[in-house]
This record gives structure tokens, C-alpha cells and sequence, in this order.
């Protein structure tokens, strides 16, 4: 009865050790999420004109005591188009860390959304696209139509449903979300 439960044991020991060493189930390396302190689009009038920039910077991270930091240079033109580019960084590190570039590579985990609220009448087009040819948004146009004042917010998602119809049902976790108060005239 003793070399039973010896070798019972000792088969035990055996597969216990042999299901541990399977390296094929070695965990995925993980991707760690990117620090966002600040958001910048640039609109350049399609006809020449002046630049127009709107920067959002929370230094200190949305969960820190400081209210961001939010400036626009300009307001719209009634029925111009505007060539814009986003640009985020992070700027904890010195010199600050270009995030656009890691969104741009990791096109297909990416996507920005612009949603105008508050009666804002302006129209934007994505121009640039992933791999799959579904919108990233880091480069798009913005009509500005009738005069108006609301609100302008860009957000980037991380893993949105792709293709979508808009923020609404792309899911995903929000990387950042900066809203401008816009005034076309």
C-alpha cells in the first residue's frame, strides 16, 4: 500500500511540474498606456491666412488638483476651411515626449473624434486614415459655416471599434478629451 501512494504522489509531483514548464503559455507583453498632458490643433486656413492654434495642458494629469490649461489663439472665419493637425505630448518628461508619433504607428489601436456641441456650426472630414483605411483623425479639415458659438471636443480613443459611426459606438478607453470654446464669426 506504501509504494502506491508513493508513486501516486511521485506522478503527481511529476505532471504538476510538466504543465508549469510550458513556455507557449509565457504571458503577452503588455502595452503600457501613454501619459497625455497636452492636446494641440492647428488650423490653417485652406485660402492663407493666420494659423490658428488651441492647446489643452493639465501638467498635473486629469485626477490632480489643477484645472487644465486651455487657450485659443482666434476665432473661425464664416465659411473658411481649415487644414488641421493634432499634436499630443507628454510633457512630464524634458524634452516632452511626441505621443502622436506612437499614435500614428499604432494607427490601428487609434482613432480621434471631433464633436461640436452648443449650436456650433462648423463640419469636419477626416484626412488621414489607418492601414485598414478607417479614420485615425490626427490630420483633418474643419469647415466653418454660419456664425455661431458652442463648443469644439477632440478625443482620442484607444482600441475603438473599427469601422464606426462615431464616438457614440467606437467603445474603447479614452486616451484624452479636450473641449475649446469656439466662436465662428
Amino acid at each position: 500500500m506504501k509504494n502506491v501512494k508513493l508513486l501516486t504522489r511521485l506522478l503527481f509531483v511529476a505532471i504538476l511540474f510538466t504543465a508549469c514548464s510550458n513556455d507557449d503559455d509565457a504571458p503577452t507583453p503588455v502595452n503600457e498606456e501613454e501619459v497625455i498632458t497636452t492636446l494641440t490643433v492647428k488650423l490653417i486656413p485652406s485660402g492663407g491666412g493666420s494659423e490658428i492654434s488651441m492647446i489643452y495642458r493639465d501638467l498635473d494629469g486629469p485626477d490632480g488638483p489643477n484645472d487644465p490649461v486651455i487657450t485659443t489663439t482666434s476665432d473661425l472665419a464664416t465659411g473658411i476651411t481649415y487644414n488641421g493637425t493634432i499634436r499630443v505630448e507628454n510633457e512630464t518628461e524634458s524634452p516632452a515626449e511626441n505621443i502622436t508619433e506612437e499614435v500614428e504607428e499604432e494607427d490601428l489601436e487609434h482613432q480621434f473624434f471631433y464633436t461640436p456641441g452648443g449650436g456650433l456650426s462648423v463640419t469636419t472630414t477626416y484626412s488621414n486614415f489607418d492601414a485598414d483605411g478607417n479614420p485615425l483623425g490626427t490630420q483633418f479639415t474643419l469647415t466653418a459655416g454660419a456664425a455661431s458659438s458652442g463648443t469644439l471636443t477632440f478625443t482620442l480613443r484607444h482600441e475603438p471599434t473599427k469601422p464606426n459611426s462615431g464616438l457614440s459606438d467606437a467603445g474603447g478607453e479614452t486616451d484624452i478629451s479636450a473641449t475649446f470654446d469656439v466662436t465662428v464669426q
